[in-house]
């Protein structure tokens, strides 16, 4: 029997790449099911390039300022993830939302992490937001990504105790931690074992 070829991802980024490193060493392994086929990114000089570039893995970058118009961008970035032929897109800390196009091209294969139990404290302060309204459990989303923000169909979550004396900083920290290893686990499970999107359901078999 031939094992099958790995799927393949496209992993977006917008700042130091740790989400992606741990991709990139969990592909490693053959068993995991899946390589690393390119970077994007929506600005230079970023470690996150760098990463990539280290581990010989093709970038491409797209700054939403060489556009004339974020319609413009989304059409360049999907464009440029779809000659990678990806199985899966994963943001891993990109900070843009996409478009219209770009969610008509990957919207059932496109996947984000948020640091928060969804839907609550959605947006860019998940912890601060947590900590804030007093909860006892913080933790990450993984999730397909849909046109809101941070409202698309749940892969997986995994909950974080809210300590006495934690900060956002301590708090964020642990949180990472926990989602970092939560997006590998479920990016080979999807691979390996396929998904369906039923009524919001994610299932994998």
């Amino acid at each position: 029997m031939i094992d099958p070829a790995p799927a393949r991802l496209v992993v977006l980024v917008s700042g130091s790449g740790s989400n992606l490193q741990a991709l990139l060493d969990a592909a490693a392994d053959p068993a995991y099911g899946a390589k690393v086929v390119a970077v994007g990114a929506d600005r230079d000089g970023i470690a996150g390039l760098d990463r990539a570039a280290a581990a010989g893995v093709p970038t491409f970058v797209d700054s939403v300022k060489a556009y004339e118009s974020r319609d413009d961008w989304d059409a360049a970035l999907t464009e440029h993830v779809a000659a990678h032929e990806p199985d899966l897109v994963i943001s891993a800390g990109f900070l843009k939302l996409v478009g219209k196009r770009f969610l008509t091209a990957f919207g059932d294969r496109y996947i984000n992490t948020h640091n928060a139990l969804l839907p609550a404290f959605p947006g860019m302060h998940g912890p601060r937001d947590a900590l804030a309204y007093g909860v006892k459990l913080a933790g990450a989303t993984l999730f397909f990504v849909d046109a809101g923000v941070d409202t698309g169909p749940i892969i997986a979550q995994v909950s974080v105790p809210v300590l006495d004396g934690d900060t956002e900083e301590t708090l964020t920290e642990r949180i990472k931690e926990a989602e970092r290893a939560q997006l590998v686990d479920h990016v080979g499970r999807l691979v390996r074992e396929g998904w369906t999107i039923t009524d919001r359901k994610v299932t994998i078999p």
